[in-house]
């Protein structure tokens, strides 16, 4: 049963973040994608990485903070990876990430800054400029 909830989320949550990005509205926010995360940071594209959990409480104060921060003319150029918590493990090992609610942020190819369980937007907008 749990297993069958945990699935129906996140096909959920893919649901909700396809939609967007189709529309629009999140166009700077996008499901993670190793190839496509390791391209950017290497092209030196301002990235951010965002491994939440579902069942986090303080991602779900973060995620609609995240949503708005990504309609932002100024992050325009930022791209923020979403990366599940609880399934990339390979990733929370090569970033040395061991708690949810982390945002990892790279500038010209590098980490520039990192936060975790910050629940404040005006916090969280200042980690994620750091990209710019």
């Amino acid at each position: 049963m749990k297993a069958g909830i945990i699935k129906y989320v996140s096909g959920v949550v893919l649901g909700v973040c396809f939609t967007a990005l189709t529309s629009g509205a999140w166009a700077a926010e996008v499901p993670f994608n190793k190839a496509q995360f390791d391209q950017d940071v290497a092209a030196g594209k301002p990235t951010i990485v965002y491994l939440h959990a579902t069942w986090c409480p303080t991602c779900k104060i973060q995620t609609p903070i995240v949503e708005r921060l990504s309609t932002d003319p100024k992050l325009k150029s930022v791209t923020i990876f979403l990366a599940d918590y609880d399934t990339e493990v390979a990733l929370k090992k090569s970033l040395k990430v061991t708690q949810q609610s982390t945002f990892v942020v790279f500038k010209q190819g590098h980490e520039v800054t990192r936060s975790t369980g910050q629940t404040q937007e005006q916090a969280i907008r200042a980690t994620f400029e750091q990209a710019l």
